[in-house]
């Protein structure tokens, strides 16, 4: 098989009909990052800048078809899991992720931007017990560490605790995302010994909407290209920062980062 010209980054995650989170955001994400995006769409969405208005997740088998044929014949150098639904999606990609040698980036997407629920209650012990274990990276916000390990993360100080909840669960690393803290946005990601804090200003624009799913997929794009863990989470939180800077309004309610700032910049 003669060797692809751009990094292979597979998506593994709910479609955005808006398209600023999601599938969507994943592949403008891979596009902008220089690596080939595919995708395999585990459920749609009907959404746009308010909420999420509808969802209906695709059978397991359609799911389980997508990801064979992307991985069996053109072959993977990272993926990404997002949106998963059910628990028995979570499992059904937990296991397919088992069986695949790349490293693995999981948002453990739980709830949206506005609030509306995206993974079901009862799937929350199958993130626990089948997908963190094969996680390389895990990205959760402070609502899902909340969600996922009880721990509620109130000041920076915090963020310790959280991680090593996490990590109890099999990831590698944890990047646990504190943006939702006061005062500068502040992430940590630990592997349980060595800690990198990161760090950049708050900036004042509420236009936010994509920026997990953003988040993870420029991981997973900087781990494709070879980075180390570290490399590609700095490389990552450096161009989220750039696309909420140049977020824009979209619709009447919250707009997405922008993609491609460093094309406009």
């Amino acid at each position: 098989m003669s060797h692809p010209p751009l990094p292979l980054v597979l998506t593994v995650a709910g479609s955005d009909s808006g398209g600023g989170a999601g599938i969507q955001a994943d592949l403008k994400t891979m596009l902008a990052l220089g690596v080939h995006g595919m995708s395999v769409i585990t459920a749609v969405t009907a959404q746009n800048s308010l909420g999420v208005r509808g969802a209906w997740e695709l059978p397991e088998e359609a799911v389980r078809a997508q990801y064979r044929a992307v991985v069996d014949d053109i072959g993977v150098q990272a993926v990404k899991t997002g949106m998963l639904a059910s628990a028995a999606l979570v499992e059904t990609v937990a296991e397919l992720l088992a069986g695949t040698d790349a490293p693995v980036v999981v948002d453990p997407v739980g709830v949206s931007k506005h609030g509306d629920p995206l993974l079901a209650a009862s799937a929350l012990d199958s993130v626990r017990t089948k997908l963190l274990p094969v996680a390389t990276v895990a990205t959760p916000n402070l609502d899902e560490v909340a969600q996922l390990t009880g721990v509620r993360v109130a000041s920076e100080a915090d963020l310790r605790e959280a991680a090593a909840a996490i990590l109890a669960y099999g990831p590698r690393w944890a990047l646990i995302k504190g943006g939702h803290l006061e005062g500068e946005a502040v992430d940590l990601l630990t592997d349980g010994t060595e800690e990198h804090w990161l760090r950049a200003p708050r900036l004042d624009n509420r236009h936010t909407h994509g920026t997990g799913c953003t988040l993870a997929s420029a991981v997973a794009s900087g781990l494709a290209k070879g980075l180390t863990v570290p490399e590609a989470v700095r490389a990552a939180k450096e161009y989220v920062t750039g696309a909420i800077a140049a977020g824009f309004a979209l619709g009447a309610g919250i707009g997405p980062v922008d993609h491609g700032w460093r094309l406009r910049a």
